[in-house]
């Protein structure tokens, strides 16, 4: 689906809400493969993620409920990246094959991280009002991974170039020709061209970089985008350890891309998560 025209349209066939759980949530535990509790959540997932797509994404149409929903989607799509990167060794491990990170695989670990952080279970469906929205965004990182199984599954070749942020960047093109709802990286930083900031974030991130600025604080705002209103919120990101092996310094050296390094130090303002929601 492509477009605010065709985003509202999904908006007009309904929506259900249940209460967020409250219950303390236990460690992810990874089951062996057979186990039929395994099997029957990957049942779940995939049904659930296909009524995401035909079905329709409902979405709620309150500037308060759009604000919640972005930070929601920012919160799933860390998670993603969090799985990858957190699987960086074993994708690169030149000495393997068949390495097992299939989207199931990447699926299951983006949902215990997710339920850990906001307590919201995507195996269970139409646990939040936001679940169309979330579902579609696990299926584009399910997407991702599963389209980029030829280059993970490589054997002799040790870094494959899929990495969080190419991961992220995918997975917010495929989510937004999905819903209509613009998810993605930004940076004054930038290294792809998809990730300038247009003026609005431009603006914001300068407001980030402002000491005066509580670090950490999102920042959220209800305007326009061509002539339609939307809801647009923005997650300041900070350099942490892994981050500086391709953007840390000595500024200007090559990192493993072939591209300049920025020469950032942990804590350094990386960029944001940029979302757009159209509205009502």
């Amino acid at each position: 689906m492509k477009g605010v025209a065709d985003f509202h349209r999904f908006l007009a066939n309904g929506k259900q809400a249940t209460t967020l759980g409250r219950e303390p949530i236990d460690e992810p535990v990874l089951k062996e493969e057979g186990d039929p509790m395994k099997a029957q959540l990957t049942s779940l997932i995939l049904s659930v993620t296909v009524c995401a797509t035909v079905m329709g994404v409902p979405l709620l149409a309150r500037a308060g409920d759009e604000s919640e929903t972005a930070e929601l989607l920012i919160a799933l799509l860390k998670s993603g990246r969090a799985v990858v990167s957190e699987h960086q060794a074993l994708i690169n491990d030149p000495s393997k094959g068949n390495k097992g990170f299939t989207d199931e695989f990447m699926a299951h670990q983006v949902i215990e991280k997710f339920k850990a952080k906001t307590r919201v279970d995507l195996s269970r469906p139409n646990g939040v009002p936001q679940s169309g929205v979330l579902l579609a965004l696990l299926e584009a990182e399910r997407e991702v991974v599963l389209e980029g199984q030829p280059v993970i599954n490589k054997q002799g070749v040790a870094f494959k170039g899929f990495i969080p942020a190419v991961f992220a960047r995918k997975s917010g093109e495929k989510f937004y020709k999905k819903t209509g709802i613009r998810l993605k990286l930004t940076g004054t930083d930038y290294r792809f061209p998809g990730n300038k900031p247009d003026d609005f974030e431009s603006e914001v991130l300068r407001m980030f970089a402002d000491s005066r600025h509580p670090k950490g604080q999102q920042y959220a705002k209800a305007t326009m985008v061509g002539g339609k209103p939307v809801m647009r919120v923005m997650d300041p990101e900070y350099a942490g350890p892994t981050c500086l092996s391709c953007h840390g310094g000595p500024k200007g050296e090559r990192d493993i891309t072939g591209t300049k390094k920025e020469g950032w130090k942990e804590g350094d303002l990386a960029g944001a998560i940029s979302v757009v929601v159209p509205m009502r």
